[in-house]
């Protein structure tokens, strides 16, 4: 029955898409995964003339999205936009429903950006070795939020704990958008958090920015030094975005989304706002997408048992 209706989505492919498309997010409004998906169906609705439309569905780290889309009919009008919280997802939820990467066809990864260890200005830490030292000193606690738990920001703090040797207490929220809230009001005092979400409250102070997560400075703040240069060797992570479909998505509606997601991303208007914020883009092939996903699955599957992370 697959393989049917496979032949007859891939003969309405030529004309796609005929109505509007879905883009699902995981995580809630605001946050780099929104900011990214919304900024590229706009700029394919443009190109196409045709309605791509974002939908946020928020649950469980993004798993709830994930499930959806991955039961979702390949038809090409339900897609999915993750970043890397997606790979890490598989380390800490024990009983997925679905498998990251069976259930699903790869069609790109559209954009990089570092992630930034964040202050509230009110914090005596102006660089990550007066940080370091604050949370070393005698009765010293710490709160560092994340969009939730098994995020990007969540394991980079993670990674962070145990690198450096501290102890960073993780308070997880539901978005971004509540976590950067929250560590601007002082209620707590850290973040990791990505550039593309970050920068316009760095730049009006009202979040200090110390370093940032990538292996070379960011185009964007190239004063901020890196993470690793700042006292914490072998530190090193990124964000990055990507698109995705349910298993058995027609080549042809896959390679027509793979050109048009280059081509929208590469677009100049589009670069000039990534260029603004921080971001990169990074476009590649399915089969590309599809090791780099396996890649960082295995690599954060290293980080959560480390560090002793599970949801149940």
């Amino acid at each position: 029955m697959l393989c049917c209706h496979s032949l007859a989505f891939a003969q309405q492919a030529d004309g796609y898409p005929t109505k509007p498309v879905r883009v699902v997010v995981g995580l809630a409004p605001g946050g780099g995964t929104d900011i990214i998906a919304r900024l590229l169906t706009q700029k394919m609705s443009d190109n196409l003339k045709r309605t791509f439309i974002v939908e946020n569905r928020t649950g469980a780290g993004g798993t709830v999205a994930y499930a959806a889309v991955a039961k979702s009919v390949p038809d090409g009008y339900t897609l999915l936009a993750v970043a890397s919280g997606y790979s890490i997802t598989p380390a800490v939820y024990p009983k997925l429903s679905y498998d990251p990467i069976k259930d699903f066809t790869p069609i790109s990864v559209v954009v990089q950006a570092p992630i930034v260890l964040m202050t509230h200005p009110a914090l005596p830490a102006r660089s990550v070795k007066d940080l370091l030292a604050l949370v070393r000193s005698p009765r010293a606690r710490l709160d560092a939020a994340s969009a939730g738990h098994g995020t990007s920001n969540h394991l980079a703090l993670e990674l962070f704990n145990s690198l450096a040797g501290v102890k960073i207490a993780h308070v997880p929220y539901k978005g971004t958008g509540q976590a950067l809230v929250d560590l601007m009001a002082g209620q707590v005092q850290v973040m990791f958090g990505n550039i593309l979400s970050s920068l316009q409250y760095i730049k009006i102070g009202r979040i200090r920015a110390l370093a940032v997560t990538s292996a070379k400075r960011s185009s964007a703040m190239p004063e901020l030094p890196t993470v690793m240069e700042s006292g914490v060797p072998g530190y090193e992570t990124t964000t990055w975005h990507g698109w995705l479909g349910p298993a058995g998505l027609p080549r042809d509606i896959v390679a027509k989304l793979n050109a048009e997601l280059a081509r929208a991303v590469r677009s100049r208007d589009v670069l000039d706002k990534l260029s603004d914020d921080g971001g990169e883009a990074v476009a590649g092939s399915p089969e590309h997408f599809r090791d780099h996903i396996a890649t960082e699955i295995a690599r954060w599957r290293k980080v959560a048992r480390d560090a002793g992370m599970r949801v149940e």
